[in-house]
């Protein structure tokens, strides 16, 4: 089984690094044309289950991407819950609160690593009692907890790994460890060595 994770395209806040987690806002131009080349890149992988969150930049992306159609929502893929951080950079949040560290610390009226935690569990459970390859839509952080919840790493190991908008990531296994098989790939590389990174079972 893979797991192919695409972070959504770019919004104005995930531009200027503002945390964006239950405000809704929608794809910039540029994040449109992005996700729309995404189909180039994710097209050709044929997953069989298609799973977004269910904020619209998530689904926008899917839609423009190619897989509107197939498309099904699970909340446990929408972005942390920042309470009352939502819409600040990390540069104002530590002016306030020096060496703040979101994975650490989590955010006050809103959701800690441990929230976070358990719905990428229930995702990756789903998935894993599925068995199929799956296409996850969702956001930067979330997803980062979910790589490292896939990698049977602690949780706050999601700080190592950067997740680009408009970019595919993919999760496999190498014999019988869980594997990270591609990171932050774009529609730009060659579509025959993802096909490479899929081969071990």
């Amino acid at each position: 089984m893979h797991v192919f994770l695409v972070r959504h395209g770019a919004t104005l806040w995930s531009v200027s690094g503002r945390h964006t987690g239950r405000t809704d806002l929608p794809l910039t131009p540029q994040g449109e044309a992005e996700a729309t080349q995404l189909g180039s890149l994710l097209l050709p992988l044929r997953p069989q289950v298609v799973l977004s969150s269910p904020m619209a930049r998530a689904r926008r992306t899917a839609e423009l991407s190619g897989f509107g159609e197939r498309l099904r929502i699970d909340p446990d893929l929408s972005e942390w819950d920042y309470g009352l951080y939502e819409g600040k950079t990390t540069l104002e949040i530590c002016r306030d609160n020096p060496g703040w560290d979101l994975f650490r610390d989590g955010v006050p009226q809103g959701e800690s690593l441990g929230d976070v935690t358990r719905r990428v569990r229930r995702v990756l459970a789903k998935l894993e009692e599925n068995g199929e390859d799956a296409l996850l839509f969702a956001h930067g952080h979330l997803l980062r907890v979910l790589v490292a919840n896939w990698l049977h790493l602690p949780s706050d190991s999601a700080r190592h790994f950067a997740i680009e908008t408009s970019s595919l990531t993919i999760l496999g296994n190498e014999h019988a460890w869980p594997a990270l098989l591609a990171l932050n790939r774009k529609p730009s590389e060659s579509p025959g060595s993802l096909h490479d990174q899929r081969s071990p079972a």
